[in-house]
């Protein structure tokens, strides 16, 4: 009788640990990065992925399955050279980098996303624009906040990644378009 019991518990065990394993959701943040020069000429393109941060983790929780009040309201900032983003980084706090204000543009970009469609969803029809507005600024990467304030440290920061190609600097009248696509997965 003993063994039979033995046998059920290490059964459900496993096919717990089995659910556990199939269960949840990748989240995932891709960026595409364009830079034209001042006569409209594409200078270079980098794409990267984004670290979805602990607090951006806890909003969407909280937001979408909690039922919290909920606003749609993301911008895009830019990040200086080299960044180092980091799962505990906060609007308020992330040693590892710094926005980049030097763009003409009074507001971070709104993040306006299309339809949804396959688990995807991006701003492709409505591209975040920066443009620079002093000689030899140094880009590293790109973030997705609550917040539109240029500098701002309040709001909730969603997602900070680097360049994959390393550092850019960009010049005076410089355009950077910014496509942002989120997708999620089941993992």
């Amino acid at each position: 009788m003993l063994e039979q019991i033995g046998r059920r518990l290490q059964m459900a065990a496993q096919a717990l640990a089995g659910r556990k394993a199939g269960m949840g959701v990748r989240r995932a943040v891709h960026y595409q990065v364009e830079c034209y020069d001042r006569h409209g000429k594409l200078k270079w393109v980098d794409e990267f992925d984004n670290l979805v941060v602990n607090a951006g983790l806890d909003d969407s929780l909280d937001k979408h399955l909690k039922g919290s009040s909920y606003t749609a309201a993301f911008y895009v900032g830019l990040t200086d050279g080299t960044p180092t983003p980091a799962a505990a980084d906060t609007m308020a706090s992330h040693a590892g980098w710094t926005e980049v204000e030097d763009y003409d543009e009074g507001t971070r970009p709104a993040l306006t996303l299309g339809s949804v469609s396959g688990q995807s969803v991006d701003n492709s029809a409505s591209k975040a624009e920066f443009t620079i507005d002093t000689n030899s600024t140094t880009i590293g990467g790109a973030f997705v906040a609550t917040n539109a304030t240029k500098g701002g440290s309040t709001g909730t920061l969603y997602g900070v990644g680097a360049f994959t190609a390393g550092d850019k600097s960009l010049d005076d009248d410089d355009v950077l378009n910014v496509t942002v696509t989120l997708t999620a997965s089941a993992s």
